[in-house]
This record gives structure tokens, C-alpha cells and sequence, in this order.
């Protein structure tokens, strides 16, 4: 009897023991398989599929520059992954299986701001997204700055770029760099700081780097979309006026 029982208390502590090790094992692999560097040839085809889907990462060469930690960091923002802008294993088979983003009103030239992903798209004639740029919308907070008491909030709708002005402007909150008006004195404008989060007073800040491209790029009249996850506005039928509004006066 007392064999016996000798007999299953040690093949009960050798099940256990086993319990232990394996899954430590299979951490251990796991572990090994997320921390396995990226080849020079995956890096080149990462670079290469995010300038695919128009994220710009600057050369395809295999060398993580700053415009490819400028690219990573706005394909997370539109995958609603976490701000990093490294180029590891688990981004690598995101971006490897991604698709290019898209406008959420298409058919029409136009811009769009997502306030949730805090992301600027300018359209073609198509809507076919042209170009990506990280902004820094309204925080949401009530402030207090030099006399001027508000919130600051980002509408959300639709609008036209109603006014612009080249280089800067001085308002009463601060300096605005190439602003282009849609309501109410508020722009989408270049700022030194563009914030991962949003930070403004209810602007549209984008990089400095940029503001004079999307200057150019916004006439008066350009179609804005501000929206959210809970917020959309279509503008198509305004783009439909403007094309016949066009037709008609074409001699």
C-alpha cells in the first residue's frame, strides 16, 4: 500500500512539474519570435508599403530616419495602434497586411480632418487620398489666456475655406502660420507644436513643414469635412452644385 502510494505522489509531482516548465518553455519561444530583429530586406519592404499607401517614409533603403518614424507614427494613428514610430516584428506584419487608408467621402476634391484619429487627408478630384499629416485639434478644455476666456473645441461638419493669409498672423491667442479660415476666425494653420493629442484651442494645427503645400492646395471655396467617430456630414451634394455651378458658366 505504501508503494502505491509512493507510486502516485510522485507521479502526481512530476505532472506538476511539468505544468510548470512547459508554459515557461512556450514563453520563452513566444518571446524569442517577438524579439527577432528585422532584416535589412524586411525593412526595405516596410519602408517600401508604407510609401505604397502614401505615408511618405522618405527613402526605401533600410535606414529608420525620421521620415520613416514620421510615417510609422501616422500609420498607427490610423490603425489605432500605440504611438511608437518603431519598426518592430508586430508593425512589420501590420503594415505587411494592411490596406491604404481612404476618405470618408469620396467621389470629389476635398479635405478631411478625423478628430479621433488626429489626422488631416487631402483629396484629388477623385478623393482619392493625396496626402497624410498628423494635426493637433481643440483639447476639449476651458481656457484662460491672455484675457480671453473659451473652450477649446474643434467643430465637427461641414465647411469651405473661406479666407487665407500667406505667412504669419498674429491673433489674439498666438501666431498662426499660413492659416486657411473655415469658421468663426478658426484655420487650419502650421504650428512649431503639433502634439500627438489635442492640444489647440479649437484650430487645425498641422507641421510647419507643410503649411505652405497645403496653403497652396486649399483655394477658397475648398470643401472641409470635421468629423469623429460620432459626427459625419457628407458634402457631396455641395461638390455636385459647384461641378454644375462650374458646367454652366463654361462658355
Amino acid at each position: 500500500m505504501r508503494t502505491t502510494n509512493r507510486f502516485y505522489l510522485a507521479a502526481s509531482l512530476l505532472v506538476l512539474s511539468l505544468c510548470l516548465i512547459t508554459p515557461a518553455a512556450s514563453s520563452t519561444k513566444t518571446a524569442g519570435r517577438k524579439q527577432r530583429a528585422l532584416s535589412r530586406a524586411e525593412l526595405k519592404q516596410a519602408e517600401a508599403r508604407l510609401a505604397e499607401m502614401g505615408y511618405r517614409p522618405g527613402r526605401v533603403d533600410g535606414a529608420i530616419s525620421d521620415d520613416t518614424r514620421k510615417a510609422l507614427i501616422l500609420f498607427q494613428k490610423w490603425e489605432g495602434r500605440k504611438l511608437t514610430g518603431q519598426l518592430t516584428r508586430q508593425e512589420f506584419d501590420a503594415i505587411m497586411t494592411a490596406e491604404a487608408p481612404h476618405a470618408r467621402d469620396a467621389g470629389y476634391r476635398h479635405v478631411e480632418v478625423d478628430l479621433d484619429r488626429q489626422l488631416l487627408l487631402l483629396t484629388d478630384n477623385d478623393g482619392t487620398i493625396t496626402r497624410i499629416l498628423p494635426v493637433s485639434t481643440g483639447s476639449e478644455k476651458q481656457y484662460n489666456e491672455k484675457g480671453i476666456r473659451g473652450l477649446a473645441y474643434t467643430p465637427t461638419g461641414r465647411f469651405r475655406i473661406y479666407a487665407k493669409i500667406s505667412g504669419w498672423r498674429k491673433s489674439p491667442l498666438g501666431l498662426l502660420y499660413y492659416p486657411n479660415y473655415f469658421s468663426d476666425g478658426l484655420a487650419i494653420h502650421g504650428n512649431p507644436s503639433v502634439p500627438q493629442s489635442p492640444q489647440s484651442h479649437g484650430c487645425v494645427r498641422i507641421p510647419m513643414s507643410a503649411a505652405i503645400e497645403i496653403s497652396k492646395a486649399l483655394r477658397v471655396g475648398t470643401i472641409l469635412l470635421i468629423y469623429d467617430s460620432q459626427s459625419f456630414v457628407s458634402a457631396k451634394d455641395w461638390a455636385e452644385a459647384d461641378k454644375q455651378q462650374g458646367e454652366a458658366v463654361v462658355p
